[in-house]
């Protein structure tokens, strides 16, 4: 048995190798993503020449540390691909993202690519979304009506997202609801119906985005997931 930690970075590093010469890449948010930086760190002082477009601020204050190039999504014609994480990955490979709260930068940044990779332990592996809270970003105005309106959709609980005891504050400006649908059945249709409320700037539901998912078991193995 492996620990979390371990399949993390087995996975991470393993993704590395999607990773090639000359390629613009986006490179996403979270723990597993975290041994993805420091193995193309490695490979960069190797002489491997990239250049990323950043999911948050944290990733990219990762990759400057590992002196990794950075680059604007606008300064680019499009990306090969991005490696992300998820929070949870159904059968047919549609995501829950947002658990780190880089969501809107993330859907956008793995809708400019050609390709989008994820990467996880198998622990995020679902046959249905949402025992995993979904991520809502919103704007702060009016932000408790949005709530309402979440709940009226059959949503059990919306919660807004805190830390250290303060509202939490996306990289954009926006707030955070967290919302506990416990088990979506129809994961396209929920997403269209939250995009119709005024004030959700995005939904942390990736609907036919992912192309590969690269998984983590327990016994250490790595298995391969295609769209």
């Amino acid at each position: 048995m492996f620990s979390q930690e371990e399949l993390k970075k087995r996975v991470g590093t393993y993704a590395a190798d999607y990773v090639e010469q000359g390629m613009t890449i986006g490179l996403g948010t979270g723990s597993t993503v975290y041994w993805l930086i420091q193995e193309l760190s490695q490979r960069v002082q190797q002489g491997l020449q990239i250049q990323i477009v950043p999911t948050s601020r944290q990733t990219q204050t990762l990759a400057n540390e590992a002196g990794i190039t950075i680059v604007d999504l606008n300064d680019t014609n499009g990306l090969m691909l991005t490696i992300d994480g998820a929070d949870e990955v159904d059968n047919e490979l549609n995501l829950i993202k947002g658990g780190g709260g880089a969501l809107l930068q993330e859907k956008i940044v793995a809708a400019a690519s050609k390709e989008l990779i994820i990467i996880a332990d198998g622990s995020k592996c679902v046959k249905k979304l949402g025992a995993f809270p979904l991520p809502i970003e919103v704007i702060p105005f009016g932000w408790k009506q949005v709530q309402q309106k979440i709940i009226g959709l059959g949503c059990a609980e919306v919660v807004l997202r805190e830390r250290n005891g303060q509202t939490f504050v996306s990289d954009h400006g926006h707030y955070i609801l967290d919302c506990h649908f416990n088990v979506i059945e129809k994961p396209l249709s929920l997403n269209t119906s939250l995009h119709d409320i005024p004030g959700v700037v995005e939904t942390g539901l990736f609907i036919n985005m992912a192309d590969i998912v690269i998984v983590g078991t327990e016994d250490g193995k790595i298995e391969l997931k295609h769209a």
